[in-house]
């Protein structure tokens, strides 16, 4: 039986769990694959002893170990970020191995230089669990999906956002509570920046759309807004509008452009999306001869995590023993395939919106905002005005037809400047 070995740098959370996949897994994967697949080694700077069960494992703090192995078939980054990660993964490449990696970060703003890397040496570069954790969505796009033309990619990519959201939403927690609580459950880090202001989320909408429409696309083409500004008052009325708010990437393919957003997003009741809760993740894709699929599970977590890591291997070890590497593109589409393309500006997007402005309470209030809204071509669909709670100031809550962003933008902004306006107003799209 033929031995597949790997090498993984960094045996932090990912790094152990896929350890103990592949250990776990090992008779199984046998049975599957007719190999045997061999953790070698591993490389760590903090980790000074492995657990007993991987005893036949090498523990080493020089990363060129790994390089330098001629028997090492498959070297593993789990370290994450951009450097030294990117520089392991070129060089790992640069001496015929084949890479594995979950690090979204890393693929969305350098993938290009490191499909090329690959391409040039003929070795392959898995990422599964670069999106979704233990969700296979990537392998959905390169195989299972692969007769269909994309349409549209929509969902929830970050558990820590979606936990947030759940527990405001169930419970009338505020913002800054439910953080604490996320952080002490291990579910958001020290700095939840990355999750909570939906760039985590973005990295992942870039690896996708790349591989759904077959473009280049960079992070700093994604329109990027966060949950943070999100309060249990805006929950509620979302409730009483017959919505739940959820932190959503958007893309939608027009052929000629495509969108590439994620902001909060108020999602009806009876969506799919909108009863994925706690720190679950749910990814739909709208194929045009499929239509809608929906993927749904641990987005991340160090054994969903580790599965999506192994899965990678087993399918770079059974392609080595094949003989038949790349069989299946990297990005699903063929590197010369891979197109420029134009990004929907955001001042064109159009749907419905939810706006929360804080006025003081006078006569003449709403019909000023209203005359405002109408100017820029803003058509309302309901208006809530609560009774007033703090002194001066009560929240008015609108809710429009269908808009377009430019004219929301340049709305709010003549709304927030009014004297009788006490803060900036809360805008959320509605998904119609």
């Amino acid at each position: 039986m033929k031995t597949i070995n790997v090498g993984i740098i960094g045996f932090g959370t990912v790094g152990s769990g896929t350890a103990e996949v592949l250990l776990a897994q090992a008779t199984n994967l046998s049975r599957k694959t007719n190999l045997v697949i061999n953790l070698k080694t591993v490389a760590d700077i903090y980790v000074t002893a492995l657990p007993e069960k991987f005893s036949g494992c090498t523990l080493t703090k020089n990363v060129d170990d790994i390089f330098n192995d001629p028997d090492i078939d498959i070297v593993v980054e789990l370290i994450g970020g951009i450097e030294p990660a990117k520089t392991f993964i070129l060089k790992a490449i640069e001496a015929g191995k084949h890479v594995v990696s979950a690090n979204k970060a890393l693929f969305s703003t350098h993938g290009r230089q490191i499909f090329e890397a690959a391409t040039r040496k003929g070795v392959e570069v898995g990422f599964e669990a670069s999106v979704g954790g233990g969700i296979p969505v990537i392998k959905a796009l390169k195989e299972g999906l692969a007769a269909n033309t994309i349409q549209s990619i929509m969902g929830i990519m970050n558990g820590t956002a979606n936990f947030i959201l759940s527990q405001m939403t169930d419970h009338g927690l505020a913002f800054d509570t439910v953080l604490k609580d996320a952080q002490a459950k291990g579910y958001a880090e020290a700095d939840p920046t990355y999750d909570v202001e939906g760039i985590d989320t973005a990295h992942k909408l870039v690896i996708l759309m790349i591989m759904a429409y077959g473009i280049n696309i960079r992070l700093e083409d994604v329109t990027i807004e966060g949950i943070s500004r999100i309060e249990p008052i805006d929950i509620e009325f979302a409730r009483q509008f017959g919505y739940r708010i959820k932190l959503l990437a958007i893309s939608r393919n027009h052929g000629d452009h495509i969108e590439a957003r994620v902001h909060p997003t108020m999602v009806p009741e009876d969506h799919l999306l909108a009863n994925i809760n706690g720190a679950m993740n749910g990814i739909n894709f709208n194929g045009d001869m499929v239509g809608n699929v929906l993927f749904y599970g641990q987005g991340a977590g160090k054994m969903p995590t580790g599965s999506a890591v192994a899965a990678d291997i087993v399918d770079i070890a059974r392609n080595i023993a094949f003989q038949c590497l790349n069989r299946v593109p990297s990005l699903a589409y063929l590197p010369g395939e891979i197109k420029d393309c134009v990004i929907t500006p955001m001042e064109k997007i159009s749907g419905p919106y939810y706006f929360r402005i804080s006025a003081v309470d006078k006569p003449g209030v709403l019909a000023t905002i209203a005359g405002i809204l109408g100017k820029n071509g803003i058509s309302i669909e309901s208006v809530i005005q609560k009774k007033r709670q703090d002194v001066g100031s009560v929240p008015v809550v609108i809710r429009t037809h269908e808009a377009q962003e430019k004219a929301v933008v340049e709305a709010i902004r003549e709304i927030d400047s009014l004297s009788i306006v006490t803060e900036k107003t809360v805008t959320i799209r509605i998904l119609d």
